[in-house]
């Protein structure tokens, strides 16, 4: 009897030991894990506080617009010509996104390539003063495309046409070599008529740009666009963004420019890079029967020497 309850108390011992040694681990766990996502919360704080520091240093926000600061370049190359140009052939970039896009494509475009913009935009349903945005009011969706294009250009010419001589839609999935754009740019006068991209040729005259691609509008042709609306010349006719540009550019009479170099390469894609790179397409693709002018299936050298977009 005596050696069952020295059992009992050691068993009873052994639980209560136990279970006391859980709780106490079991607490220890919690304030290392409370402590660690303090210290990450605090670091998430300062990194954002030193992301906004060095923002100011790279953009100055006026009306919802970031007005770049800094022209940047890669260190030891020769800028000059960059440089010239930036302050002759002014580039307006407007970047098509949404609330959901923002954390995860467009402040990547914000940090990157769009730093090479003279002014940029983020054009999206909603304001957002933080970002920012400027709110279109529209919904999100491919069906809204055409009415954030139609608005979104409405609020460059009103707001900021006489700030710059190009004005450039792009997605926010997009990425632009805006230095070499403005170094073909440079061949053309801001007064021309004239608008550039990948130009597509079903339905319309003169083709249209592909809206993937992104595409390009003088100041002229700006103009023209937002007049074109104003006298009910050009409507919304169709969702299909690109294609509804298109016909509304050829009633304006806005000439569809060939944005291809001097050997004949196009310098604006619709595809992801891989793609134009390494596929196959099918001579049944669509794509063979769209493209204004002959597809050439290009080098991975002639693809990157002939980039904008």
């Amino acid at each position: 009897m005596k050696a069952l309850g020295s059992r009992f108390s050691f068993y009873a011992g052994f639980a209560v030991g136990t279970f006391t040694l859980y709780v106490f681990l079991r607490q220890v766990w919690f304030e290392r894990t409370l402590a660690e996502q303090k210290a990450s919360s605090f670091d998430k704080l300062q990194d954002y506080q030193q992301q906004l520091e060095e923002e100011k240093k790279i953009w100055k926000k006026e009306r919802s617009a970031l007005f770049n600061l800094k022209h940047p370049h890669h260190t030891g190359e020769d800028s000059r010509m960059a440089d010239e140009l930036y302050k002759k052939v002014r580039i307006f970039c407007w970047v098509m996104t949404g609330p959901n896009n923002l954390e995860k494509k467009a402040r990547h475009v914000k940090s990157t390539w769009s730093r090479h913009c003279n002014i940029v935009v983020f054009m999206s349903s909603v304001d957002d003063p933080d970002f920012p945005t400027v709110g279109l009011g529209t919904k999100e969706g491919r069906d809204q495309l055409y009415w954030k294009t139609i608005r979104a250009f409405h609020y460059a010419y009103e707001h900021h046409g006489h700030e710059a001589d190009w004005f450039l839609k792009a997605d926010d999935d997009t990425y632009v070599i805006v230095d070499n754009l403005r170094w073909a740019l440079a061949n053309h006068t801001p007064e021309e008529p004239i608008y550039f991209g990948r130009r597509f040729k079903p339905y319309t005259k003169q083709g249209y740009m592909s809206g993937g691609a992104g595409y390009v509008l003088s100041k002229e042709a700006l103009r023209r666009f937002v007049e074109g609306f104003k006298s009910k010349l050009c409507t919304h006719t169709t969702s299909v963004e690109d294609l509804a540009m298109g016909q509304c550019m050829e009633k304006v009479g806005v000439l569809a420019g060939d944005s291809r170099d001097t050997l004949h390469r196009e310098t604006f894609h619709p595809f992801e890079p891989e793609q134009h790179l390494t596929a196959k397409f099918p001579k049944s693709f669509w794509y063979w029967s769209y493209c204004y002018y002959p597809i050439s299936e290009a080098s991975e050298s002639s693809f990157v020497e002939s980039l904008y977009l």
